[in-house]
C-alpha cells in the first residue's frame, strides 16, 4: 500500500467538533476501502492568503494515510462534493515523518517565546540615524543642498533654451 500525507481546509464557520467529525468520517472511508490513518494533526483556524468561497480563514488538518489508491480516490471524491471542505491536497511520500509536523513545531516555538510578530524580534537597530517617522524630513537633506524650483525638471526654469514652434502653425 502507498503512503500519503493529506491536508484539507475546512470552512471557518464550522466548530472544532464538526471538523473532528469530518476527520472521523474520512477515516471511516479510508478504513472501509482497506487503508489505515496514522497521525492526525489539527493545525487550527488560520488565515488564508486569499479568499476561497468567501472564506478568509479555514481549519487546517493533516492526515497520514496508508491506503490503496482506490481508497484515496474515494475520499477525495467525497471531499470534492462536500461544501464543508474548501481545498485539499495529497502528496505521496516514501515514509511518514516521526513526531510532530513543522507547523506544530513552529507553533510550540512561538508559545515558548511568549509572543507573535515584532515582539519576538527584540530591539531594532537604526544605526546612527535614530528612529524616524516617514513624514519627518527634519531638514536632513544630506549633501544635496536645498531644493530650488528649477531642480524639478521640465520648462519651469533652469539653463534650458526656450522651445521653438515647429508645428508650422500659428502659436
Amino acid at each position: 500500500m502507498a503512503l500519503y500525507e493529506h491536508v484539507f481546509l475546512a470552512r471557518q464557520d464550522l466548530s472544532q467538533q464538526q471538523v473532528d467529525a469530518l476527520v472521523d468520517h474520512y477515516r471511516g472511508v479510508i478504513h472501509s476501502n482497506g487503508g489505515t490513518v496514522g497521525r492526525v494533526e489539527n493545525w487550527g483556524l488560520k488565515s488564508l492568503t486569499y479568499r476561497v468561497n468567501k472564506n478568509r480563514k479555514a481549519y487546517y488538518t493533516l492526515m497520514d494515510l496508508t491506503c490503496p489508491p482506490e481508497a484515496l480516490k474515494e475520499m477525495e471524491r467525497q471531499m470534492g462534493l462536500s461544501e464543508d471542505i474548501l481545498r485539499f491536497m495529497t502528496i505521496k511520500v516514501e515514509a511518514h515523518e516521526e513526531g510532530q509536523s513543522a507547523m506544530l513545531q513552529k507553533r510550540e516555538e512561538r508559545s515558548e517565546r511568549g509572543g507573535f510578530g515584532d515582539r519576538d524580534r527584540g530591539p531594532r537597530s537604526f544605526g546612527d540615524r535614530g528612529p524616524r517617522n516617514f513624514g519627518d524630513r527634519g531638514g536632513d537633506r544630506g549633501d544635496r543642498g536645498p531644493r530650488s524650483f528649477g531642480d524639478r525638471g521640465g520648462d519651469r526654469g533652469g539653463d534650458r533654451a526656450p522651445r521653438e514652434n515647429t508645428d508650422g502653425g500659428n502659436a
